[in-house]
């Protein structure tokens, strides 16, 4: 099967493996206890993908579907060590997790992401030989630094008062949820980066060189979350929330449909930045429509959600849906299993898959 046929039918295949999963749980156990876990394979994953190639020495020799099971259970067994550390050092270790440290480990996601992508791995990859020992470097550094920036920027005092709310809570720059959903918002402008394949930066010799890229990059990211938290919170006056929920999910979402499971294949003729222009309003288009469609399912899923203040219900469960359970996911079977058994593997060469 080739694409962009594969990646449609694995997209499909995937999420109603992922709406199964999520049907085993109720809304307070799917929310609390086990989303906080799956987001917790994320950063090890892209260390994996990003830095590895999914390909990394212990399992290069591996055929599929083993070669996929290790590398899974590798993501598994760093979330089972990193976890209880992280939900003691900002969730006073009370669980099932509250908001507070659901958060920090939302957004230690985006830092990873900037890290291993924006600065392809720099300084770690470029100092430490050894990639399994540059891979954890990074990872350490990744919850290092979105620890740092949680104390500083975050701010729950908002929540004093209710049962959710912790002593040790940041008392930082801005609102919790605002600073959440910027941050979260500049990984979708990421990913739209990703889609005109960092065209025109390309065009520029030494913008190309690290960390230059990652600082520019960067701060195209950040400029592009404030334009739109600007437009949407600001002068729409939307709640954040919806906005993490209506906008900036779905391109994320849609952006790994696009980049990953489909490999950048749909307009791959196409020269940019018409190509970056098709891409990314596949990318919307895929977002909204699958977002919707699981709002569609939440019902049957989940039960009756409440959307909206002051409980966000139907926001929480929809956003864990798409970014904590189904972006693993396809991120798992695309990268780590190959697309097995849809396609037949190919000989590796150790070169970082797209993600």
């Amino acid at each position: 099967m080739a694409q962009p046929l594969l990646g449609v039918v694995a997209s499909a295949v995937v999420m109603a493996v992922a709406l199964g999963y999520i049907a085993l749980f109720d809304f307070a156990s799917f929310t609390g206890s086990v989303s906080f876990f799956m987001l917790g394979l994320i950063p090890m994953q892209i260390v994996m993908v990003v830095l590895w190639g999914a390909n990394p020495r212990f399992a290069s020799s591996l055929r599929q579907p083993l070669k996929g099971i290790v590398l899974t259970l590798v993501a598994i067994v760093a979330a089972l060590v990193i976890m209880p550390i992280a939900l003691w050092l900002v969730g006073e270790g009370v669980r099932p997790p509250g908001p507070i440290p659901s958060h920090f480990v939302v957004i230690v996601v985006p830092t990873t992401f900037y890290l291993a992508i924006m600065f392809g791995g720099w300084p770690f990859t470029s100092t430490i030989k050894n990639p399994i020992v540059a891979g954890f470097a990074l990872l350490l550094a990744a919850y290092v630094i979105t620890y740092v920036g949680f104390r500083l920027f975050f701010n729950y005092e908002f929540l004093q008062g209710a049962p959710v709310y912790l002593q040790s809570a940041p008392r930082g720059l801005f609102n919790g949820v605002n600073a959440l959903v910027f941050y979260v918002t500049a990984l979708a402008v990421m990913f739209l980066v990703l889609c005109f394949d960092l065209w025109p930066l390309t065009r520029s010799a030494a913008l190309m060189k690290q960390p230059v890229l990652g600082i520019v990059w960067l701060a195209i990211a950040f400029a592009g979350a404030a334009v739109l938290m600007w437009i949407t919170v600001a002068q729409m006056q939307m709640d954040p929330m919806i906005v993490l929920t209506r906008v900036t999910a779905p391109i994320i979402f849609g952006a790994i449909i696009v980049l990953n499971m489909v490999q950048n294949s749909l307009f791959q003729r196409m020269a940019q930045p018409v190509r970056g222009v098709l891409n990314t309003f596949a990318a919307v288009v895929f977002g909204v429509v699958l977002a919707n469609f699981y709002g569609l399912v939440a019902q049957r899923v989940a039960g009756a959600l409440p959307s909206g203040a002051p409980g966000y219900e139907y926001e929480i469960w929809l956003v864990n849906a798409l970014l904590s359970v189904t972006f693993p996911f396809l991120v798992f079977y695309a990268a780590c299993f190959g697309f097995w058994p849809l396609t037949r593997p190919t000989p590796s060469s150790g070169t970082p898959a797209r993600t």
